[in-house]
């Protein structure tokens, strides 16, 4: 069962709307659904909750880090209260996956996101369970970081909070430790295809008439 709900993102208002930010959009979405407020608690380096569902405790932190220094900030909360790796899920934005989508998987590599690589280094291990909310890719690897760090096209802003709200779903599979269940609502809850246009009307040529 997952114990803590880590949304990775960077502090301040520069970049609260911008692509890397995609984790902490998903950890306020699981505020609002749980009804708890984050506050800052240094001893975490982050903004934390905590509340009580089914008995359990959860904890939710937005590591107020900086991306490259999430890991100091999920280490110290997971130490402190004897979480361990298996029990966390890390949400964060994934370039590999189109806006509108999200993955949920267990271990695997940090693909070059930064803010994972932190946290393997510090729990030292990579085995905890990530969310990966898709924010698309710019098709040129050396624009990847001026991608992430700006804000998103309206309809692809759109498209990424509509998968947030469907994953946010998965959030009682996910406390229950149901995570084969969680797995397949969420990789199954896609947006709608857009319907094809349809095919203009052809209007029949009036026959020419001689005068």
């Amino acid at each position: 069962m997952i114990k803590l709900l880590v949304g990775l993102g960077n502090p301040g208002t520069e970049y609260e709307d911008t692509r890397h930010n995609a984790g902490f959009w998903w950890i306020d979405a699981v505020t609002r659904e749980l009804q708890v407020s984050l506050v800052p608690e240094r001893s975490y380096h982050g903004l934390m909750a905590r509340t009580t569902v089914k008995g359990q405790t959860v904890w939710l932190l937005e590591p107020q880090t900086f991306m490259n220094l999430s890991g100091k900030s999920v280490s110290a909360l997971a130490r402190f209260f004897k979480i361990q790796p298996q029990e966390i899920l890390v949400a964060h934005d994934e370039l590999d996956i189109a806006p509108g989508e999200a993955k949920l998987k267990l271990g695997g590599s940090h693909a070059g996101h930064n803010g994972l690589r932190d946290i393997h280094a510090q729990l030292g291990t990579a085995d905890y369970w990530r969310l990966r909310i898709g924010v698309g890719h710019p098709g040129v690897k050396s624009e990847v970081v001026s991608w992430v760090l700006k804000k998103p096209m309206a309809e692809h802003r759109t498209a990424i909070e509509d998968s947030i709200a469907r994953s946010v779903k998965a959030l009682p599979l996910l406390l229950d430790g149901e995570m084969e269940k969680a797995m397949a609502l969420i990789h199954t809850s896609k947006p709608p295809r857009p319907k094809p246009p349809k095919p203009p009307k052809v209007v029949p040529a009036e026959p020419d008439t001689e005068a």
